[in-house]
Formats: structure tokens, sequence, C-alpha cells
């Protein structure tokens, strides 16, 4: 039995072709794989409704559907799945955002199949693919500045926003020729299987859909030239190694005036003499004496702030770890700080003078005296 494609999308033959957009759009996300995954017909039903909207949301292929119905289309016809419909999968897109606000943009996409722009429906600039590219900067910083934190000038050199044309690339804004404003073209291929159409990027306006009268001698028309920026970057207190930081807004400018990328900033904590990280904390590793281990004792020990007092109690052992509460590193985007954990080294002499061996001969006869 030959498939009404109207019916499938619910549509009347009278239809319009936003209305068959609209139909396609709800019932996509009605029966979308990913979101019917206990229904075991919804990838049938999904594969039906892409194949109705690609021959009636274009306007040569519902002409002959109206006129031969889908036997037009059949043997390598100029029919559904050679735009990308009939024959495509979108189980791997994400309709989740779709009508809650999410990200998912359907018109990217429906645009290339229903006739956007200079092919039935209104112009679309394509800034999305016109945006510039991403940064990355490698910062080297050191213990004492995750500690406290930092702002650090950086020099970038990238494609900045053209002076001389705002970043437009020119003046006396016009539609491309080639694709009449849309930034797409279709180009139909004929094959030993059949006739096939791609949509592609307009080469002759690189997507933008428009090209100028007068081309800006400055940027050559693309609306950016190689300059250097100083950035002066925040480095919370905290932070990680190997973290990285996002400036919004400071990566490439755009193609003619599309969005600039982002700078991401690469922290490199650096090495120190002293101390160990572990998360928050601190680890470091101290020598006492065998008389310091036995009586106990004050001390000096570094910090990352200075110096500061650690009590060795009596009868400390080799391997014990103190800790000195609060003389970490500050907690990320929090209050307080981490720990200063300190390892105790008990050194034994390897010379002794004659008193030292003497005197440590005398404890020796004590000690054997007490355990007898």
């Amino acid at each position: 039995m030959e498939k009404d494609y109207y019916k499938v999308l619910g549509v009347e033959k009278s239809a319009s072709k936003e209305e068959i957009k609209s139909a396609y759009k709800r019932l996509a996300k009605k029966y979308h794989p990913d979101l019917n995954k206990d229904d075991p017909n919804a990838a049938d039903k999904f594969k039906e409704l892409n194949e109705a909207a690609s021959v009636l949301g274009d306007d040569q292929k519902r002409q002959q559907y109206d006129q031969f119905g889908a036997d037009a289309f059949k043997y390598g016809g100029a029919g559904a799945g050679h735009g990308g419909f009939g024959a495509g999968d979108f189980s791997g897109f994400d309709f989740s955002g779709f009508g809650s606000g999410g990200g998912f943009d359907f018109d990217s996409i429906f645009d290339t199949f229903f006739g956007g722009g200079g092919m039935g429906g209104s112009r679309r600039r394509r800034t999305r693919s016109n945006r510039g590219n991403d940064l990355i900067y490698e910062m080297s910083i050191t213990l004492e500045d995750v500690n406290k934190g930092l702002k650090k000038k950086i020099k970038v050199t990238k494609n900045s926003v053209c002076e001389k044309c705002e970043g437009k690339g020119g003046h006396g804004e016009e539609n491309c020729s080639t694709c009449h404003g849309s930034g797409m073209v279709r180009e139909t291929r004929r094959t030993p299987f059949g006739i096939f159409q791609t949509t592609t990027s307009c080469r002759a306006c690189q997507g933008n859909g428009v090209n100028f009268k007068d081309v800006c001698d400055e940027c050559q028309g693309t609306g950016r030239n190689r300059a250097s920026k100083t950035i002066e970057v925040s480095i919370p207190a905290g932070i990680m190694d190997n973290a990285r930081l996002r400036v919004n807004g400071e990566g490439e400018a755009g193609y003619r005036g599309g969005p600039s990328g982002d700078l991401y900033i690469l922290i490199h904590v650096e090495p120190h003499e002293v101390f160990e990280r572990d998360d928050d904390d601190l680890l470091m590793k101290i020598d006492i004496n065998f008389a310091q281990a036995a009586l106990g004792d004050k001390i000096k020990i570094p910090t990352l702030d200075g110096k500061a007092n650690l009590k060795i109690p009596a009868g400390t052992q080799p391997g014990d770890v103190l800790k000195m509460k609060g003389e970490g590193l500050k907690h990320l985007h929090g209050f307080g700080h981490g720990d200063l954990l300190v390892h105790i080294n008990v050194e034994v002499p390897t010379k002794l003078s004659k008193k030292q061996e003497k005197l440590l001969k005398e404890l020796q006869s004590l000690w054997l005296k007490e355990e007898s």
C-alpha cells in the first residue's frame, strides 16, 4: 500500500512548508528513539517521518510526489533519502533541549532540508560557523601563588576585530549572488545509482550569505587581523595543577563579525623545594636528633607564609606525622585552609665525640639496669 506522506505528518495537502516543518518538529520529538526506548516501533516511525519530511519539505520533490505519488522516488529517483532525510538516522541528536530553553537548535538542521535562505525561506546567517577559534595559553605559577591567588597580565597575539571596518569586512553589504543570501548552496550529481543532492556552505561568501561592494583593504574582507592584546587574568587561590580557566570572548575574533572564541588558561604549578601538595594539604619532612625525639622540643619550621613553631612531643618516633592545622593551602572557592603535615625523621649520628660516646654508654647502662 502506497504511503501517504501528508497523513504521516498529520497535515493537509494544502499545508505550507512552515506547517510541514512544524509538524515534523513536533512528531520527531514524540517518536525520537532516544526518548522512546521502551517503544520498539519508535525507530521505524521516526524513519517514516524523516522520509515524509524529506519529500514534502522540498518543493521539487513535493511537486513530483503530488503528481506521481511515491512511485516517483523508486529505482534511484530524486526522492527521499537523497537530500539527507529519508535514509538518515537522527538517533544521535539530542532532543532534550527542545521546547525547554535548551541548546538544541532545530532550525540549523531544518534550514538544510526545508530550503532555508535563498532556497525558499528567510535568509539565515551562519554566524555559528563564523565563530572565532578558542585559544590556549599555558601559565606557570608557584605554590605561593596558589596559596594567595594572583592577578597576572599576559600578552596574546591573535586574530582581532578589524578596527577600520569594525569587524564587518567591508561596506555596501549585499546578498551573495551565488546563494541568494542563504549561505548554503545545493548541488545535484547524477550517478549510476540515481540523483544525489547535497547542501554545502557557499564558497563565494564563505557561508556568510553576503558580500560587499567595497571590501576592507585592512583585513581583506575577513573582518579581522593579527594584533597583540594585554589581558589581565585572575588566578583564584587554591587552584589545582593542570586546571583550565576560561576567559569568555578573549579568543580569536570571528569571521566577518562572528562571535569571538574563548581564551583558556592552562595552569602549571611548579614543584616546590620544601613542600609537596596533597589536595589542599601540604607535606614536608624534617630531621630531628635523638635527644629531641626522646625529650621533646619546640622548633621553627618553614611555611608558605614564613615561619611557624612546631612542638615535638617527648617520645616522638621515626615516621610520626605531626599536623599543623590551617597551615596548608586555601580552599578553592571556599573558606579556610588545609593542613601542614610534618613527617618526622630521627637522625642517627654516624660519628660521636668521646664525650657523646661516654654519655650514651652511661645511658645504655641505666637502661640495662632498669630492664633487669
